[in-house]
Formats: structure tokens, C-alpha cells, sequence
């Protein structure tokens, strides 16, 4: 990063320690955190999404489509978590691996041969002449796909707790006025449920928060994985040695992670302040107390 490190074996001090910190494998270390947000930034919405298309499919009268919807949620809340974050990205790269392999290799070659799963080189997903970056992409889509999936189970039963907890009088109403049921879901229901929805899912974005770390499990080099290899003991075979100083990489972590849930928090407050105003909630009539009285 800077002339004077070309030897760090020369350096001590401050000009050791800025060095180190401005290193190649540093740089690494903090991009893995933009890696952490990125991968919040997408499975959010993502997992939002599932859990509202299965929430749907959970009250549609339609019985195949009800039960998928409950379906997927008792199963994902049956089994422990880190078995989809370690079945979803497999399962997935074996399917599209297998869907390739009919396209690309020979039909007539089982994929299955004993234990192991096996296709021709074009099949494979990412190609192993694709460039590192393509390769690494391609690992954080499945960890999104698993978080996705798992996510998505847990949000769809707020949703589906949230949409009857939208009081029938209201429906009742807008039915008497003429509205189609999808005009109703549309106008009444939709807008009003997020009121009811918002603690279940303020909780869940704080477990996913939480649950980052387990993109280690999945072959990601995040947070977890660059905090554990700079940190560990370095002899004097490296350019920058240093004894065991995973306590501190870790504390940084600590601070990050906290820092993230401070800042949602509030966030959320501010949210739930919103959608409560007018709402016949308990934070609504406390927020219509209020302002009667001042």
C-alpha cells in the first residue's frame, strides 16, 4: 500500500502496525464486510418475498397451494437451521449441475456412480476456467438461495399470523362496499398487515444479522474466516509476525455486529412509529393519546 512497506522485516512501530493493517490480505478482510451487507442487502428482500408468497399460499383457498404453504413453513421450522444452510447450496448445485450435465454431456452417463456425484468438465458449475471472481459469486448466490429459504419459512409465518390479526370487521366492511376479494387483499388487507407484522419481523432481521457467520460453514471467505486467518499466531516465515491475536480481530467483529443491531433498532423504531400512527393498536392509541393531550 504505501513505499516504505516493500520490507516489513525494516518497520516497527506505528509504520509496522500501519503496514500491517493496509496489507493485501487486510484489504480482503475489509471487503468481507461489505460482503456481510451485500448478502444482507439481498436475502432481506428475498426472504421477505418467500415469506409472503407463502403466507399467501397458506390462506389461498386453493387446498394444493395451502398446503405448499404450510408445508414449507412446518418444515423449516422442524429442522435445525444449519441443516438447509448446508442441504439448500448443495441440493441447488447438484440440480443445476444435473440439468447441464443432459444438456452438455453424454444422457446415457449416470451422474450417480457409487457414492459420488459426477459430471463432464462443461457441466460443471462454474466452469473451471471461469475467473476466481466468477467462482466466488457464484458460492455467495447459493448461501443467499439457503438464507432465502430459510428465512422465508419463519417470515411467512409472521405474515400469515399478521394478515389474521388484521381485524374482520374491516374486511367485512370493505366487502359490504362491493370490493373483489383481491381488492380487498390489495386495500385492506396488504397495507394493514404490516402493523401487525413488523415486531415478528424486526426479530428476524436481527437473528439474520446474527446468522452471517454462517457463510464460513459455506465456503465464503467472510468476517468469520478472514478474523480467524489474520488473526491466529504468525511465526517469523511471514512478513508480518505476531503472536495470537484473534481476541482482538474477534472484538472488532463484536463491535460491528453490534453497532449493526444498534443502528437497526433504531431504525425500526422509527418504522414502527410510522405504521402504528392511526392504527388501532396499542402503539397507535398510545400514539393517539398523546396527541390529544398535548
Amino acid at each position: 500500500m504505501f513505499a516504505m512497506c516493500a520490507d516489513p522485516k525494516a518497520l516497527e512501530g506505528l509504520a509496522w502496525m500501519l503496514c500491517y493493517l493496509t496489507s493485501g490480505t487486510h484489504m480482503l478482510f475489509y471487503a468481507s464486510f461489505g460482503t456481510v451487507l451485500g448478502l444482507l442487502a439481498v436475502t432481506a428482500p428475498a426472504a421477505l418475498l418467500l415469506g409472503f408468497l407463502g403466507a399467501l399460499a397458506a390462506r389461498s383457498p386453493v387446498a394444493p397451494l395451502r398446503w405448499i404453504g404450510r408445508t414449507y413453513a412446518a418444515i423449516v421450522r422442524g429442522v435445525p437451521d444449519v441443516v438447509f444452510f448446508l442441504f439448500v447450496p448443495i441440493a441447488l448445485d447438484q440440480g443445476i449441475e444435473w440439468l447441464r450435465s443432459r444438456v452438455l454431456c453424454d444422457p446415457s452417463v449416470p451422474v450417480r456412480q457409487g457414492n459420488e456425484f459426477v459430471v463432464c468438465a462443461a457441466a460443471k458449475m462454474p466452469l473451471s476456467t471461469s475467473p476466481e471472481w466468477v467462482h466466488d459469486l457464484y458460492g455467495i448466490a447459493l448461501a443467499v438461495a439457503a438464507f432465502a429459504f430459510v428465512f422465508g419459512a419463519f417470515a411467512a409465518n409472521v405474515l400469515y399470523g399478521a394478515m389474521g390479526a388484521v381485524p374482520r370487521a374491516q374486511l367485512e366492511t370493505a366487502e359490504a362496499y362491493g370490493m373483489t376479494p383481491r381488492q380487498i387483499d390489495r386495500r385492506i388487507l396488504i397495507p394493514q398487515m404490516w402493523t401487525y407484522a413488523l415486531p415478528g419481523l424486526s426479530n428476524l432481521w436481527m437473528i439474520l444479522i446474527k446468522a452471517t457467520p454462517l457463510l464460513f460453514l459455506l465456503g465464503v471467505e467472510d468476517i468469520v474466516y478472514w478474523a480467524r486467518e489474520l488473526g491466529g499466531s504468525k511465526t517469523t516465515t511471514y512478513a508480518y509476525p505476531h503472536g495470537d491475536w484473534r481476541v482482538w480481530y474477534f472484538l472488532a467483529l463484536l463491535v460491528f455486529y453490534l453497532g449493526m443491531t444498534w443502528i437497526s433498532q433504531r431504525l425500526i423504531d422509527r418504522l414502527a412509529g410510522r405504521l402504528s400512527r392511526g392504527q388501532a393498536t396499542m402503539a397507535g392509541e398510545a400514539m393517539r393519546k398523546a396527541g390529544t393531550t398535548a
